[in-house]
C-alpha cells in the first residue's frame, strides 16, 4: 500500500516520460539481443511484454464509444441552439482552416525536401505481400468520399456496436439537439421535466465514464512502457536509416506545425503567449504518440481540457470527440511526402493542378481517417489514385509507406491530437467558454 500511495503521488506525465524512456531503452536492448539470440527470443520477449500494452489500448477504447456518445449528446442538448449553432461553425470551420493549412504546408514541405529513396524494389519487395491483403479493404476508393456521405446515416446501434465513429457523431449530435428543441418549445411541464431528467442521467453517466478514466490513467505507464518496448523492439532504428529522408520531411513538418504554425494561429486568434498552452497539453500529445491513436487518446484529452484548459465540458466534449474523427493535420501533411515520393519514383512531373487536387483530395480524406491506428496507410490509396498511377506503382509505394508508418504514425497522431486540443481553446476563448477567464 505504501508503495501504492507513493506512485499516486507522482505526477502522471513525469512516470508517463519516465516509462516512455525505459522503453526506448528497453526496447533497443530487445532489438539487439534479437540480432544477437535469433528471431525466435525476439518473438518470445515481444508476445510477452506486447499484452500489456494491448491491454491499455483495449480500456481506452473500451471507454470512448460512451465518451463520444454521452459527451456529444450532452454538449448539443445543454446550449440554446444559438450557441450551439455559433459553436459548430466555429469548430467545424476551424478543423477545416487548419486542415487545408497542413495540407497545403505538407505538400510545400514535401516539395522542399523532395524525397527519393535508392534500392527501391528491394525495399518494396520485403513489404509487398502485406498489400496484396489490403487492397480489398481499401475497394473502392474512388468513390470514397461519396461512401463517407452514406455512411454518415445508419444504424447507430450497430454503429456503437462497430465502433463506427462518424454514424455515431452525427446520431449523437441530433438527439442532443432534438432533446433541446423539445425542451425549449414544449408547454406542459411533465414534457420538460423528463427531458431535464434524461440530460441528468446522461450527465451521471457521462461523470461515471471520467471517474473509470481516473482509474484507467493508474495503468498508463506500465501500458506505456509495454507498447514503447514492443516499438523499439520489433523496428529498433533502422527505419530512420533505411528511410531517413522521407521521415526526416514528415517529422520536420509536423514538429513545425506542433511548435510554430499552432502557437502562431493562437497568437493571432486569441492575443494570447501560445507556448505555456501547448505545455499544458504534454500529457495527451504523449499518449497520443505511443498509442497512436486519437480515438485512444479522447479520454485524456477531455481531461486536460477540463483540468488544465478550463474549458467547459459542453465544449471539449463537443469540439475533442468530433476532432478525434475528422481532425487529421498530421495525415495532411504526411500524405503528400508520399505523393512527392511517388513522383520521384516513377518519374512524372506534379503539375500546379495536380497539386491542388492532391490538397483536395488530401483534406476530405482525412476525414475518413478514424482516429485508429495505422488509418494513414488505407488513406494513401485513394490519395495514390489522383495520379493515375499503375497498380504495380500504387502497391510499391504502399509497400515502402507500410515499413515506416509504425513511425510516422506516432507522430501525425500526436499532431492529430494537439489540433484538436488547440481548436478546442481557440474557440472557447473566442466564445468565452474558458471559465478561469470569466
Amino acid at each position: 500500500m505504501k508503495i501504492f500511495s507513493w506512485y499516486r503521488r507522482i505526477p502522471l506525465i513525469y512516470l508517463n516520460l519516465g516509462a516512455f524512456v525505459l522503453g526506448c531503452a528497453a526496447g533497443l536492448v530487445l532489438y539487439k539481443l534479437g540480432v544477437i539470440r535469433g528471431e525466435a527470443f525476439l518473438t518470445k520477449a515481444v508476445s510477452l511484454l506486447s499484452p500489456f500494452g494491448v491491454i491499455l489500448v483495449n480500456m481506452l477504447k473500451m471507454i470512448v464509444i460512451p465518451i463520444i456518445f454521452f459527451s456529444l449528446v450532452y454538449g448539443a442538448a445543454s446550449l440554446p441552439t444559438k450557441t450551439f449553432g455559433k459553436m459548430g461553425i466555429g469548430v467545424c470551420a476551424w478543423y477545416f482552416f487548419t486542415s487545408l493549412y497542413a495540407a497545403v504546408f505538407g505538400s510545400i514541405v514535401a516539395i522542399c525536401f523532395n524525397p527519393k529513396l535508392a534500392s527501391v524494389n528491394e525495399l518494396a519487395g520485403k513489404l509487398m505481400t502485406q498489400v496484396d491483403s489490403m487492397k480489398s479493404s481499401s475497394s473502392g476508393t474512388g468513390n470514397a468520399f461519396l461512401n463517407v456521405i452514406y455512411s454518415l446515416f445508419t444504424n447507430p446501434f450497430k454503429a456503437l456496436a462497430d465502433g463506427n465513429f462518424l454514424p455515431i457523431i452525427v446520431f449523437a449530435i441530433l438527439f442532443g439537439l432534438a432533446a433541446r428543441v423539445v425542451l425549449d418549445t414544449a408547454r406542459d411541464e411533465e414534457t420538460c421535466r423528463c427531458i431535464k431528467l434524461m440530460l441528468d442521467v446522461i450527465n451521471a453517466m457521462q461523470k461515471s465514464i471520467f471517474k473509470i478514466i481516473e482509474w484507467v490513467m493508474l495503468y498508463f505507464p506500465v501500458g506505456i512502457f509495454a507498447l514503447t518496448a514492443c516499438n523499439f523492439a520489433v523496428y529498433g532504428v533502422g527505419l530512420f536509416q533505411s528511410y531517413f529522408q522521407v521521415a526526416l520531411c514528415v517529422i520536420v513538418g509536423i514538429l513545425l506545425m506542433l511548435l510554430v504554425c499552432y502557437p502562431l494561429f493562437m497568437a493571432v486568434i486569441c492575443k494570447v503567449n501560445p507556448y505555456p498552452i501547448i505545455w499544458k497539453l504534454r500529457e495527451p500529445i504523449l499518449t497520443a504518440f505511443v498509442t497512436r491513436s486519437s480515438a485512444a487518446t479522447l479520454p485524456v484529452s477531455m481531461r486536460t481540457a477540463k483540468e488544465k484548459l478550463k474549458v467547459r465540458d459542453e465544449l471539449s466534449g463537443f469540439t475533442l470527440s468530433l476532432g478525434a474523427t475528422v481532425n487529421m493535420d498530421g495525415v495532411c501533411i504526411h500524405l503528400p511526402v508520399f505523393a512527392v515520393l511517388a513522383a520521384n519514383l516513377f518519374g512524372f512531373e506534379l503539375t500546379f493542378t495536380q497539386i491542388i487536387l492532391m490538397v483536395i483530395g488530401v483534406v476530405f480524406a482525412s476525414v475518413g481517417a478514424g482516429g485508429v491506428p495505422g488509418g494513414s496507410i488505407f488513406l494513401l490509396f485513394m490519395v495514390l489514385e489522383l495520379f493515375n498511377l499503375t497498380p504495380t506503382q500504387v502497391s510499391t509505394v504502399i509497400a515502402l509507406a507500410l515499413g515506416i508508418n509504425p513511425l510516422l504514425d506516432m507522430f501525425e497522431t500526436a499532431c492529430n491530437v494537439a489540433g484538436d486540443n488547440v481548436g478546442t481553446y481557440v474557440v472557447g476563448k473566442r466564445l468565452g467558454m474558458i471559465d478561469d477567464e470569466k
